[in-house]
């Protein structure tokens, strides 16, 4: 079977939700998903952590052949600017418009050919895109994955795998792991993070900054 490459596009499916053609989670999906695209820019050597900070190599030859277009375009932003550290950049992630993580991906993959988009209108009146994966058995694939990285022998996990799976939880994806789940297997969890870095625990910081600004907001609203 013909699974995505990069990380992003696996989360995507992960977070979709095929009953209602749409996915999950939005008000975190695109840290999750921007935390995914700097694993992957930090996999494949793009990507170096100095003085607890994100920094760019200047060129990455081949390590950039079959870079998802988000990726790419996030290690363009990170060269042009001067070093962030990690939680900076997943908090970086856009929630509206064009440009945030969850079209990009989405888009990216439309024009890969792994799913299609279908402008719909809620109760005739609310617009919204949604998307049809066209080989299912990707998405199921992909959770076996996640299930092998925290039931199967440590020493045979991909490191790809063992990413993937730290950033399910980190981001808390309850379309793959629930909270049940995600206690259940802390220690493993645990294990598996150093395959993403930095990415995880910088990816928990941005969750809980955004919690955080959402709620004295509301204060202040209320």
């Amino acid at each position: 079977m013909d699974l995505p490459a990069n990380l992003p596009e696996k989360l995507y499916l992960l977070a979709h939700d095929p009953r209602r053609g749409r996915t999950t989670q939005h008000s975190s999906l695109n840290l999750l998903l921007q935390a995914a695209a700097l694993t992957e820019l930090l996999r494949r050597g793009l990507l170096y952590e100095e003085g607890r900070k994100a920094v760019a190599r200047v060129r990455g030859g081949a390590a950039e052949d079959g870079l998802d277009p988000y990726s790419a375009d996030l290690l363009g932003r990170i060269r042009a600017t001067r070093p962030h550290s990690w939680s900076s950049w997943v908090g970086r992630a856009r929630s509206t418009g064009r440009d945030q993580p969850i079209r990009r991906v989405r888009d990216g993959l439309a024009e890969s050919g792994r799913i299609t988009l279908r402008p719909h209108r809620v109760a005739g009146l609310f617009p919204v895109t949604l998307v049809t994966v066209h080989d299912p058995g990707v998405r199921k694939a992909l959770e076996a994955r996640v299930t092998g990285a925290l039931t199967g022998p440590f020493s045979r996990v991909d490191p790809a795998d063992a990413a993937l799976t730290a950033l399910v939880a980190a981001g808390k994806l309850r379309t793959v792991l629930g909270f049940r789940e995600r206690r259940e297997h802390r220690g493993r969890i645990a294990k598996l993070a150093p395959a993403a870095g930095p990415v995880p625990r910088a990816l928990g910081t941005a969750l809980a900054w955004r919690t955080a600004g959402h709620a004295a907001e509301s204060a202040a609203l209320g």
